[in-house]
């Protein structure tokens, strides 16, 4: 009956020095060296999963009680395939352990479906907010032409620009021309998952590394595998992390939460922040390793303002876009309503123009498109006013150094000294800017 089970199993004696293994075990690994069975085993399991197998059967068979455990296990041929390893003790009358049996499921296929499957996912859950790059202005096309350089390498890539640009939008094109297209590109948002959690979301955690870890779960970094990973807002990762990823970039390795041992990591890095993180790391919020390791190849992104010339056909696109969802045709675009979308000065970008113009479709009840222009949150202007720009630069390095300082302004350990400013001269910048010290003391 062993030998007619379609899976692996083997039996092994309570000192598994002795081992029976049936006709499928045999087919799929070739002749067995006579040698004890834990030694063949580790012979023929995965190097990034030997470890992590040899202490399981080894605490296992300790305590006397069952293990079981994802694992890829080598074929005669060469090849790696994913088994579901499980062992369980045999007892007799008294209790006593007298063999132990194990199993070893293929679940290569489950595996493989599975990955693609949570790529599929991510791909769908990430969609940008739009499919193409659509511009021709000569503020796109710069950004375009370093795209198609750095894209065939396998450099990691630092993404900046105002919230809204599309900064994911360029990360997905410098992927679908890279060597990496055919696999997965899997985007994480580091500003939106909890700080206790980001640790589990990118290297992924074993069954029972913490309360609630009720099964092994794949880690970003795990399905990325092969393809590409975009890390969006990655000023905002605690040093800890920083760390892990410092250490992703340099070794090529992670662990998993809980994990026994290294996984190694076959995957481009693509980031990209809104932030000023050159102001982050000499306030010490952003580790300046990490923003070496990072800043290979930088590519900013023009906020919309910079590319006038795309607004007429970002609005004919997202024209097409939602009146094809809504049912509707629109015809032709009222002209005072295109001068005033050409006008106004996007502090949302890209995703504010798509919001207003799905807004208009929605109400629209004819076939000529128009927008209320009160629903445009400031006055138009050809750009936004440097003082403006300067003053959210102040403010956001400030903001840095109290957040590390824990409110503190001036002595040894004060935001004044970080900045290298009198502090008489950062309570005054704090006092205009309207910052309240207080929300940093409980940091």
């Amino acid at each position: 009956m062993i030998d007619l089970a379609p899976l692996q199993m083997f039996i092994w004696e309570a000192d598994a020095n002795v081992s029976y293994g049936n006709r499928a075990a045999h087919e799929y690994f070739g002749p067995v060296p006579l040698q004890p069975p834990t030694e063949f085993l580790s012979l023929v399991t995965h190097q990034e999963d030997a470890r992590a197998l040899k202490n399981g059967i080894r605490m296992a068979m300790a305590r006397g009680e069952g293990f079981e455990m994802d694992t890829r296990l080598r074929r005669h041929d060469g090849e790696y395939r994913w088994f579901l390893f499980r062992l369980d003790p045999l007892r007799d009358e008294q209790g006593c352990v007298i063999r132990w049996c194990g199993t070893g499921v293929d679940i290569d296929d489950q595996k493989r479906t599975r990955r693609e499957n949570l790529a599929l996912r991510e791909e769908i859950d990430k969609a940008s907010m739009f499919e193409e790059v659509v511009g021709t202005s000569p503020a796109l096309r710069a950004v375009l032409r370093r795209v198609s350089k750095v894209a065939p390498s396998d450099c990691t890539v630092l993404i900046t620009g105002e919230t809204g640009t599309g900064k994911e939008l360029i990360a997905r094109a410098i992927h679908k021309r890279s060597r990496r297209a055919s696999q997965a590109f899997v985007s994480v948002n580091c500003a939106v998952i909890p700080r206790d959690l980001i640790a589990s979301e990118l290297f992924g955690h074993e069954k029972g590394a913490f309360t609630g870890a009720v099964q092994r779960r794949l880690g970003r970094f795990e399905l990325a595998e092969g393809g590409t990973i975009f890390l969006d807002e990655i000023g905002e990762l605690t040093p800890e992390i920083q760390v892990a990823l410092l250490r992703v970039l340099q070794e090529r390795e992670f662990d998993r939460v809980g994990g026994s041992g290294p996984i190694r990591a076959d995957v481009r890095v693509i980031a990209a922040t809104h932030r000023d993180l050159p102001a982050a790391v000499a306030a010490g919020t952003f580790r300046s390793d990490l923003y070496y390791r990072i800043n290979v190849f930088p590519l900013e992104v023009p906020p919309l303002r910079h590319r006038k010339e795309d607004i007429h056909l970002l609005v004919e696109y997202f024209i097409g876009r939602y009146a094809g969802k809504a049912g509707k045709k629109i015809a032709s675009i009222e002209k005072k309503s295109l001068a005033y979308l050409e006008s106004y000065a996007w502090p949302g970008n890209i995703r504010e123009l798509q919001n207003v113009i799905e807004r208009s479709v929605i109400l629209c009840d004819s076939d000529r498109f128009a927008v209320d222009e009160s629903w445009l949150s400031v006055k138009p202007s050809a750009s936004r006013p440097l003082p403006d720009d300067l003053s959210a630069q102040e403010r956001e390095r400030i903001e840095a150094a109290l957040a590390q300082t824990r409110g503190r302004v001036s002595g040894p350990f004060g935001a004044a000294l970080r900045l290298g400013i009198p502090a008489s001269t950062l309570d005054s910048k704090i006092k205009s800017l309207r910052i309240d010290k207080r929300l940093f003391q409980t940091l």
